[in-house]
C-alpha cells in the first residue's frame, strides 16, 4: 500500500465535506443457487455419438451435451465430504452446494492446487465427474458412461495429469472415447469467420483467465505452441492482491471473517477497471474534485449499539438517586474529616503537655529521656512539630467549621545563625546547620518568587504596549501578527526538514554530526593542544564549560556556530497557537479554518481521502466503522497484468511478453499476428482491457504494423461452445478405449485445438 502525504492546504483549497453518497454497495450473498436439476431426457434420446463436453476450468466447471447451446451445469470445482454424527451418515456437497452448509464450507477442497491450474486432487475430480454424469442423466451399461467425452485443459498440461485423467475416464467410467483440448484455442476457433479475411486462422490468442495468462500464436489455424508464453497472473491473484491491500488499509476489518474470497472476487469483478493512463489517473484519483464519483463505498454487515431511551420520569428518578448518593458521600467525608480533626487536636494537646513537661524537667537527662520516648531529637524539633500541627488544625478547622480566621504567616527566624560556633555545643551546631539550610531554601524561594513577579510585570508591560500598538494602528498590528505566524511556520518547517535530513547519511547535517563524533573519538581532537606536563592519555576534555556543549550538538545534530537556539528549548507549537489566538480575536479575515491545527486535520489529507473518501467519519459509529472505500484499488488491481512489479511479481508485463514473442526470429507471419489479437478469459472482462492493450501495442510496434484487438463474444463460455462445436463436427482427436488400452495412457491425438505431445 502506498504512503500518503499529509499536505497543508491553503485556505482557498479547503476541502468541504461532501453529502452522503447516493450509491452504497453491499457484499454479495454466498453463491448458492439451490440443487441443480437432473435431466435424463436428453440422454435417452441421444445417439452413441452425442458427446459430453466438460470445460474443466479452475474457476468454474461447465458441462453439457454438444448439441446444447449453453452448458447445462455450471458450478465451482469444489467438493466437501464429511460424516454427520447426528445423522450417522456421510454427506457430500459439490459446487455451490457447499455454501448451503457451514460445516461443508470449512471442509471444502478444490480440484486444483492452490495457485495453479493443474489438477492434483483426484478424489475431488472424481466426485465432480460423478456429479456431472449424474445430473446429465447418464446411465450406461453396468453403471458406466457410454458417450464420448470432450474435456478442456490448460496449455502445456503435464503428461502425468492427462494420463491420470484418461485412466479415470476409461477405467472408472468406461467411456468409449475421450478427447482433450486447450480452452482458449476452442474459444478462438468458435469466434472465427467474423467477416474479416483471415480472422480466426492467423493471430495471437491472449487468454487471461482465472489462474494465469497465456499468449499463443496461431498461423493458418495451427497453434505454434513452442512459441507460447505464460504470465502467472489471473483473476484469482487479483482477489489475493485486493485482499492484501484492504487488510493493510483497514487492519482488523477483514481478519474477523466478515468478508470471504468469493465476495472479494465480486468486488474485483464489479468495481475494478483497466485505466488507459495509469500514472496520470493514479495522481488524480484522490483529488477532492469529483472524488465522490471515483470512490465506491462498500458497506459491510454491522450491528449498531442499542441506545435505551429513558422516559422523563426515569431520568428524574435517576437524577434524584444520583444527588442522594452525592449527599451521602459528602456527609460521610465530612464525618471523616471531623474525626481526623479531633484526632489532630488530641495529638496537639499531648505534644503541648510534653513540651511543658520537658521544660519543667529537673535535669537535662530527664528531658532527653522524655524526648527520646516520643522519638524527638531535641526541643527544636518538638517545637517545629507543634507549630506545624497548630497550622494544620487551624486550616482544617477554618475550612470545615469556619469559626477561625487564617492567621498571617510569620517570617521564619534563625536564632542560631547569630551565635558563633565556639559558643554552641554539638546539638547547637547541628541545629545551626539545619537553620542555615532552611534559610538558604527560604532565600531561594524568595528570589524565585521575585523573579516570577518581575517576569509577570514585564509580560504585563509588553502586553500593555502591544494593546496600545493595536489600538493605535490595528492594520499594522494585524500585519505584524501575520508575519510572526508565517515566521513561526517557517521555523517549524525548517526544524522538521532538519530532523528529516538527519536520517539521510548524505545530508550536510548528518555529515557534520559524524564529524563531531569522529573528532571526539580521535586520539588528538582537532583544535585542542596539550598543555605542558599534561598526561599523554588525557586530552584535557572537560576543562572548559564549552566542551560539554558538543554532546548537545551531537544529539540534535546542530553546529554551535549557527548561533541559533536549541529547537527543543522552544515550544514553537505554543508560540504558533498564541499568535493564532490573537488573530482569531482581532482579525476578522482569520477564521478557525485558517489555523494550522485545522489545516493539519487528517480529514483533509490524502490519507483520509483514501480511507474514507470525501465524506466525514465518525469513529464511534458502528456503521461507518464497517465501511470500505475502493478508489485507487479499482485501477491498481487490474494494472498488475501490465506492470507486475507493483504487486511484487518478478515477471514481464503482457505488452513486453507480446513484444518479445513478435521479435522471435523463428516465428513466421509476425506481421499477421497483430492483425488479429484475440482476447478470451474472464480477466478480459475488465472494462478498458482491450483498448489499453491495443494502445500499448501500437506504442511499441513499428508504425507500419497493423494492430487489431478483438474480444470473444463471451470470453467465459465460448471455450465450452467451441469444444461443443468441435465435438459435433467429429473432429479428429478422439482416443478410443481400444487405442488407450493398446498404446497406454500417454497416447494423444494431436489436433489444432489441443496440446502437443511432449
Amino acid at each position: 500500500m502506498p504512503h500518503f502525504i499529509l499536505p497543508i492546504l491553503p485556505d482557498s483549497t479547503r476541502n468541504p465535506p461532501k453529502p452522503p453518497p447516493t450509491a452504497v454497495y453491499s457484499l454479495s450473498d454466498p453463491p448458492f443457487h439451490g440443487q441443480l436439476p437432473t435431466d435424463t431426457t436428453t440422454y435417452r434420446h441421444s445417439s452413441p455419438t452425442t458427446a459430453i463436453v466438460i470445460d474443466n476450468g479452475s474457476s468454474s466447471v461447465r458441462a453439457g451435451w454438444h448439441t446444447d447451446a449453453l452448458p447445462r451445469l455450471q458450478f465451482p470445482p469444489l467438493m466437501a465430504r464429511y460424516t454427520d454424527r447426528k445423522l450417522n451418515r456421510k454427506l457430500t456437497f459439490i459446487g455451490s452446494e457447499i455454501y448451503f452448509d457451514g460445516t461443508a464450507r470449512g471442509q471444502a477442497r478444490n480440484i486444483y492446487e492452490a495457485g495453479s491450474n493443474i489438477v492434483n486432487n483426484w478424489d475431488v475430480q472424481e466426485g465432480v465427474l460423478d456429479y456431472v454424469f449424474a445430473k446429465l442423466g447418464v446411465d450406461g451399461q453396468g453403471g458406466g458412461v457410454d458417450r464420448p467425452v470432450v474435456m478442456t485443459e490448460p496449455l502445456a498440461t503435464p503428461g502425468y495429469t492427462r494420463k491420470t485423467m484418461s485412466e479415470i475416464l476409461f477405467e472408472l467410467y468406461h467411456v468409449p472415447s475421450a478427447a482433450f483440448g486447450v480452452d482458449s484455442l476452442f474459444s478462438y476457433d468458435y469466434n472465427k469467420g467474423g467477416g474479416v479475411r483471415g480472422e480466426g486462422q492467423t493471430g495471437l490468442v491472449v487468454s487471461s483467465a482465472h489462474m494465469s495468462t497465456h499468449l499463443i500464436p496461431v498461423v493458418d489455424s495451427k497453434p505454434l505452441l513452442a512459441h507460447a508464453t505464460r504470465l502467472d497472473w489471473g483473476r484469482a491473484q487479483c482477489v489475493e492482491y485486493l485482499t492484501r491491500l484492504l487488510k493493510s488499509k483497514y487492519p482488523g476489518l477483514l481478519t474477523s471473517g466478515k468478508v470471504t474470497d468469493t465476495q472479494i472476487e465480486d468486488l474485483v469483478r464489479g468495481h475494478c477497471y483497466v485505466s488507459q493512463d495509469y500514472s496520470g489517473e493514479m495522481m488524480r484519483m484522490l483529488e477532492w474534485t469529483g472524488l465522490e464519483d471515483r470512490d465506491h463505498l462498500v458497506q459491510l454487515p454491522y450491528q449498531e449499539k442499542e441506545v435505551v431511551q429513558k422516559t422523563a420520569e426515569e431520568l428524574r428518578i435517576a437524577e434524584e438517586r444520583k444527588r442522594e448518593g452525592g449527599r451521602r458521600l459528602q456527609e460521610q467525608a465530612a464525618r471523616m474529616r471531623l474525626e481526623k480533626l479531633i484526632q489532630k487536636e488530641q495529638e496537639l494537646e499531648f505534644f503541648k503537655e510534653l513540651q511543658v513537661n520537658v521544660q519543667n524537667a529537673p535535669t537535662k537527662k530527664a528531658a532527653k529521656e522524655l524526648l527520646d520516648e516520643e522519638e524527638f531529637r531535641d526541643e527544636v524539633q518538638l517545637d517545629r512539630r507543634i507549630k506545624e500541627m497548630e497550622k494544620s488544625v487551624r486550616k482544617q478547622r477554618n475550612k470545615d467549621v469556619g469559626d477561625l480566621e487564617e492567621e498571617a504567616a510569620e517570617p521564619p527566624t534563625y536564632p542560631f545563625l547569630d551565635i558563633p560556633d565556639e559558643d554552641l555545643d554539638e546539638d547547637g551546631i547541628r541545629a545551626k546547620r539545619a537553620q542555615r539550610l532552611l534559610k538558604s531554601n527560604h532565600d531561594a524561594r524568595a528570589r524565585a518568587k521575585a523573579e516570577k513577579e518581575s517576569e509577570k510585570a514585564r509580560q504585563a508591560e509588553l502586553q500593555r504596549r502591544d494593546d496600545a500598538y493595536r489600538n493605535r494602528d490595528p492594520e499594522s498590528w494585524v500585519s505584524d501578527r501575520r508575519a510572526a505566524r508565517l515566521a513561526t511556520l517557517q521555523r517549524i518547517k525548517d526544524r522538521d526538514r532538519f530532523k528529516a535530513d538527519l536520517g539521510n547519511r548524505k545530508s550536510q547535517a548528518s555529515q557534520q554530526r559524524m564529524k563531531n563524533i569522529a573528532n571526539l573519538a580521535s586520539d588528538n581532537p582537532l583544535g585542542r593542544k596539550r598543555r605542558r606536563g599534561q598526561n599523554p592519555d588525557d586530552d584535557g576534555f572537560g576543562a572548559d564549560d564549552a566542551d560539554w556543549a558538543v554532546y548537545r550538538e551531537i544529539q540534535v545534530g546542530r553546529n554551535a556556530e549557527d548561533g541559533e537556539e536549541d529547537d527543543e528549548e522552544e515550544d514553537l507549537a505554543a508560540q504558533l497557537k498564541a499568535v493564532e489566538a490573537q488573530l482569531l480575536k482581532f482579525d476578522p479575515e482569520f477564521t478557525e479554518q485558517s489555523t494550522q491545527e485545522a489545516q493539519r486535520d487528517w480529514t483533509k489529507s490524502l490519507q483520509h481521502a483514501a480511507l474514507r473518501g470525501p465524506y466525514p467519519y465518525d469513529p464511534e459509529s458502528a456503521r461507518e466503522s464497517a465501511q470500505m472505500h475502493l478508489n485507487v484499488e479499482r485501477i491498481r488491481v487490474p494494472e498488475v497484468l501490465f506492470q507486475p512489479s507493483i504487486a511484487g511479481v518478478d515477471q514481464a508485463g503482457i505488452v513486453e511478453l507480446i513484444e518479445t514473442l513478435l521479435q522471435s526470429s523463428s516465428l513466421a507471419a509476425q506481421g499477421d499476428l497483430t492483425r488479429d489479437v484475440f482476447l478470451t478469459g474472464g480477466y478480459t472482462l475488465f472494462p478498458g482491457f482491450g483498448e489499453r492493450l491495443g494502445r500499448e501495442l501500437r506504442a511499441v510496434l513499428p508504425v507500419e504494423a497493423a494492430v487489431r484487438v478483438r474480444r470473444a463474444g463471451d470470453p467465459v463460455l465460448d471455450a465450452w461452445r467451441g469444444a461443443a462445436r468441435w465435438a459435433g463436427e467429429g473432429g479428429r482427436g478422439f482416443v478410443t478405449r481400444a487405442e488407450w488400452a493398446e498404446k497406454g495412457g500417454e497416447y494423444l491425438w494431436e489436433h489444432n485445438q489441443g496440446n502437443a505431445f511432449s
